[in-house]
């Protein structure tokens, strides 16, 4: 992801369990309990009073708990992404490399403009499943035809 949406707002559901508000408009939910089982830097987070003191860090670049302890928006972005099931900047960009696609070639295979590629390649919006489904329709074609 280029340049990952930033947070405006997180609310904390317990026992491991983050609500947050995106610049996208988007508001997605993260568990991170097995991130806080494999990072040592994040035990303390398994003490629910320290856990319950989640903020939005510096200009919504992260969520922070204290001056140690920090996740990045855009780690929490692609797992809210993943945790959803919905496709992340990250595979459409994959998509792109795979296909060998140009913002231009791109923006012609799925009939919008390049400024929208753009947006879906640094999540700055969100990618519409039809979209996500249109790229996965349009690879399989593309491999059928060169069978």
């Amino acid at each position: 992801m280029n340049k990952p949406p930033r947070i405006e707002e997180v609310t904390v559901t317990e026992p491991a369990g983050l609500v947050i508000r995106w610049t996208t408009g988007e508001t997605m939910q993260a568990d991170i309990g097995d991130w806080m089982l494999r990072f040592a830097l994040l035990e303390p987070l398994k003490d629910s009073e320290v856990f319950k003191k989640a903020r939005v860090g510096w200009y919504g670049h992260s969520v922070e708990w204290s001056e140690d302890i920090e996740l990045g928006a855009d780690q929490l972005y692609t797992r809210c992404k993943a945790q959803a099931g919905e496709p992340s900047p990250e595979e459409f960009n994959e998509w792109m490399k795979r296909n060998d696609l140009s913002l231009s070639t791109a923006a012609e295979a799925l009939g919008m403009t390049r400024r929208m590629i753009t947006h879906y390649r640094t999540g700055s919006k969100r990618i519409p499943r039809n979209i996500w489904l249109a790229c996965i329709g349009w690879e399989i074609l593309k491999h059928k035809h060169a069978a």
